[in-house]
């Protein structure tokens, strides 16, 4: 693999020192952290999407950068895996993206039936990525809006505390209909679900201008996390539309943390303490205040200097207590107590405000400067999981300084620790290094303005300093006038593989720091570094080798194994072993190992392909059983841009949902429809299974066929769309109970028969008449006889009467054990995107609403790093916004933006 080598710097004087027992020398540090960078090398990925907000209807267009390292290029995966995550942290749907050059490509559709309006998370990692949990995770949140069918607006907001101070919890909420119109005098009943259980319920009427008061009972809605609002109002008469709204970051008084500097507060030294206030929705909120003393006494004055960020410098004394008295910008106030003063320790500090040079200090306090007295102490560099600089001093004074220039790193954020010998780090400062070294990319176009539907000739051209750089680009335009959007807070390239993926914690509006950078901005940039963690393994862990042995290989293709083994359960050596895919015809053959053990590798096929794996050609292959391995779900964790949700999508997006109920009014359904005579169908249920016999009459919770339409993985739809019920490692649960810490999983019947999960992965959903979910298993015993708590019942339709069984459906009543028909998850289907072409100049009815005009995941540069591309414009007039993202052969990034306008 292609590296970086830095070259290792010593600054400071060496000491006899250096011999002690308990000491390492630096290139030993070095060295092994270069072997555990080989052993574990960190891989990045960053998906550029074409818009930063869709609605119900729209295609999300997306390309996928694959990096390593100081964004290299990646040669370790060739497959990139995708999540889109559900309001309600549940999987909706999942991808891979085969990776060509470091680089993949897909789209994926919000269809009505699969997504509703809300926030959804975006999250892309690879297999290798596995063995770090979910820390390099790309995680992005996207609020999808919804026009389609639509009867109501909504706007929400909260007020009052839960902890039983001041005015008590409500929800203010204010309802339009689709025209526009208030809805004054309108009844609405309300409900709060917590998990899909209903807490508390009630009826209002709305007020003169629209809005309606929903009190929260604290003392029954004890999980605001897992809460929602749901209410129904009447937009005409006889005719009511519903609305939810979460409760997860409603309440809650603002919270104001402190970081000293290096990690401790030292007693009679001076020291910088940086800040941070947040509200409960996570954003940050400004603050002001004062640091005093035991007794009182006022040692400094603070305020924020941006997004709640700040710093204050002050000189603690030993055996004193510190706290702040804050007062924040919503008016609420509290006192909090600063960490302990510490009389033994070392600090690193750093001064980042030349352009070209760290001014490095190390200040420790007598005692500690007493006890480590010409001892080593190491100070060491990491960027993008390389040592980029290492140098050794010992202590001889209290205070040290020194300076190490910028050219030793790339743009991004490095670690600068303190260890002792021994490697034990003492102290730690985060700093992000600036040098200008990113590509410059420069969109240009044929014309400064143009017409409607008027053709557009662009050209690219990327360098590296004065250099033309050949690399692999994405570019999207964008009608900014339909999608209006914040620039300071976009995900880039540049934000998250240069920033948020080095460090830990939510990081807001990140693009402003990348967004025309000015001294103010580096000073603010330079705080969060101070606020926030790093991801990378502790240097300690690595030399003393602690750091967990990667356990997942990397992907280079689909692999699809399993075990042979005979009804007796012993393996069958050298069995054979076939597998075909039939609407790719495709087939192949292979043997096991003494384990049973098989496995094709780098299988081609797209989702939705059935594939066969058979053991027949094998003697005595009745006797035998095959059983597939299943594919690698990292859990879901709670998002760390939990503060990216926009509770109120129906006005913060409401020019672009206007837009897309117009551009999708032909898709729009009839609601109301007579019909004077209709046979009536029996459908199926439970009740005509008589191993479900016991059961209760009605089901607890039902979901219908109707609302699978439009799926094309049951077991992935259904993961997010039964209520009140979770999915979780593996198993189905129910909700209240896994709130409570209960892990029985629910038992699942498809078609009257016992089943599992992975079988849920071969149902076709266009089969499904219903699936039913039972929170008690009535009087049939299920539960007792299976060790599980509720039954979800999967319900298949009938062929009509008279049709003959064909042999085929009497082989799925009685599946041979010696084959298997699945669905596995293949690569995204490929669809190229569609611009039209006006080439003859004519009026035409239909008019061309589209908020993406052009994007393309393939704009290579060539050698003398140009590039072109045309499209047309569509109908709108204002300004155009063209991004441009990606990377070189060398592993450069780079973003540009380009604007133009129609008239």
């Amino acid at each position: 693999m292609k590296k970086y080598l830095y070259p290792l710097l010593f600054l400071f004087c060496f000491s006899s020192a250096f011999a002690q027992r308990d000491s390492l020398p630096v290139t030993t540090v070095v060295q092994k952290a270069a072997v555990s960078n080989s052993e574990h090398p960190i891989e990045k990925v960053y998906l550029h999407f074409d818009k930063p907000y869709y609605a119900v209807g729209d295609t999300v267009w997306f390309k996928a950068y694959l990096t390593m390292d100081v964004h290299l290029p990646s040669a370790i995966s060739k497959v990139v895996n995708v999540d889109v995550i559900g309001p309600r942290d549940s999987l909706i749907e999942s991808f891979r993206i085969p990776v060509t050059n470091s680089t993949g490509s897909g789209r994926f559709v919000l269809n009505g039936t699969t997504y509703r309006q809300g926030n959804y998370r975006i999250r892309a990692y690879t297999n290798w990525m596995l063995n770090f949990k979910t820390s390099y995770f790309f995680d992005k949140t996207i609020a999808i809006g919804n026009a389609l069918n639509k009867e109501l607006s909504t706007q929400v907001s909260y007020y009052g505390n839960p902890d039983g101070k001041g005015a008590k919890p409500g929800a203010k909420i204010f309802y339009k209909d689709k025209a526009g119109n208030i809805l004054a005098g309108k009844k609405v009943e309300w409900r709060i679900e917590t998990n899909g259980d209903v807490i508390t319920r009630g009826r209002g009427t709305t007020d003169a201008k629209g809005y309606l008061d929903v009190p929260v009972e604290d003392n029954k809605v004890k999980n605001f996390a897992g809460s929602t609002i749901i209410t129904s109002v009447e937009v005409a008469e006889k005719k009511t539309a519903s609305a939810s709204f979460s409760l997860k970051n409603a309440f809650g008084a603002p919270d104001l943390q402190f970081f000293p500097e290096g990690g401790l507060l030292l007693s009679n030294i001076p020291m910088q303490v940086a800040f941070k206030a947040i509200r409960s929705s996570g954003l940050g909120i400004d603050v002001k205040g004062t640091i005093v003393d035991g007794t009182g006494k006022v040692v400094a004055d603070f305020s924020s200097q941006h997004l709640g960020m700040g710093k204050v410098t002050f000189t603690p004394e030993a055996n004193t207590t510190y706290k702040a008295n804050a007062e924040f910008a919503d008016g609420s106030k509290a006192t909090v107590l600063l960490p302990r003063v510490v009389s033994n320790g070392v600090v690193l500090s750093v001064n980042n405000a030349q352009p070209d040079n760290l001014v490095i200090q190390i200040a420790s306090t007598p005692a500690f400067y007493e006890k480590y007295k010409n001892r080593v102490f190491y100070l060491i560099a990491r960027s993008g999981g390389t040592i980029a600089y290492a140098a050794q001093t010992a202590l001889t004074s209290q205070t040290y300084s020194a300076v190490i220039p910028k050219s030793k790193f790339k743009s991004g954020v490095i670690s600068l620790s303190l260890l002792t010998s021994s490697s034990d780090p003492v102290s730690e400062r985060l700093v992000y290094i600036n040098r200008d070294d990113n590509l410059n990319l420069t969109l240009s176009s044929d014309k400064p303005a143009y017409a409607a539907r008027q053709h557009v000739a662009m050209k690219l051209t990327a360098k590296q300093g004065a250099v033309p750089s050949e690399g692999s680009f994405s570019v999207a335009v964008i009608d900014e006038t339909k999608v209006p959007f914040k620039e300071d807070a976009e995900t880039t390239i540049l934000t998250n593989l240069l920033l948020t993926s080095d460090i830990t914690g939510y990081v807001e509006q990140p693009n402003y720091y990348f967004n025309k950078p000015d001294a103010k901005k580096n000073a603010d940039l330079d705080v969060l570094m101070m606020t926030q963690g790093f991801r990378q393994f502790d240097l300690y862990d690595v030399v003393w080798d602690k750091v967990p042995r990667a356990t997942i290989a990397p992907e280079q293709g689909i692999d699809l194994g399993g075990t042979l083994r005979k009804l007796n359960g012993m393996p069958v050596f050298r069995g054979a072993v076939r597998l075909i895919i039939p609407d790719k015809n495709y087939s192949a053959e292979t043997t096991t190992d003494a384990d049973g053990n098989f496995v094709f590798k780098n299988v081609q096929f797209t989702d939705s392909s059935k594939v066969t794996v058979s053991a027949r050609n094998n003697p005595d292959s009745r006797n035998m059983k095959i059983t597939m391995n299943g594919d690698i779900f990292p859990s879901i964790a709670k998002s760390e841009n939990v503060a990216d949700e926009i509770p109120n999508i129906d006005s913060v997006l409401n020019t672009y949902i206007l837009n897309s109920e117009k551009q999708y009014k032909f898709n729009q359904i009839l609601k109301e429809v007579v019909i004077k005579s209709a046979p009536v169908i029996k459908k199926v249920s439970h009740n005509d299974y008589s191993a479900l016999t016991g059961l209760p009459a009605m089901a607890d919770r039902q979901l219908s066929g109707e609302m699978l339409k439009g799926c094309n993985n049951f077991f992935l739809c259904i993961q997010n769309s039964l209520p009140g019920v979770t999915f979780d490692n593996g198993n189905f649960y129910i909700s209240r109970n896994y709130t409570q810490g209960d892990r029985t999983p629910m038992q699942i019947y498809v078609k009257g028969m016992q089943g599992d999960v992975n079988y849920l992965m071969s149902v076709n959903p266009a089969e499904v008449e219903s699936v039913e979910v039972f929170f008690n298993d009535g009087v049939s015993g299920i539960n007792r006889m299976t060790s599980t708590a509720g039954v979800i019942s999967v319900n298949m339709k009938e062929a009509p009467k008279g049709t003959p069984m064909k042999l085929s459906d009497l082989k799925q009543l009685f599946p041979d054990q010696n084959i298997v028909t699945f669905t596995p998850k293949g690569y995204i289907k490929y669809k190229q995107f569609y611009s039209p072409k006006y080439t003859v100049v004519k009026s035409i009815a239909v008019s061309d609403l589209r908020t993406t005009i052009f994007w393309s995941p393939n704009i290579i540069t060539d050698k003398t790093g140009t590039a072109v591309f045309d499209f047309y414009n569509s109908d709108g007039r204002g300004t155009y916004k063209a991004i441009v993202e990606g990377i070189d052969k060398d592993g450069n990034i780079g973003r540009g933006i380009y604007r133009f306008t129609v008239k």
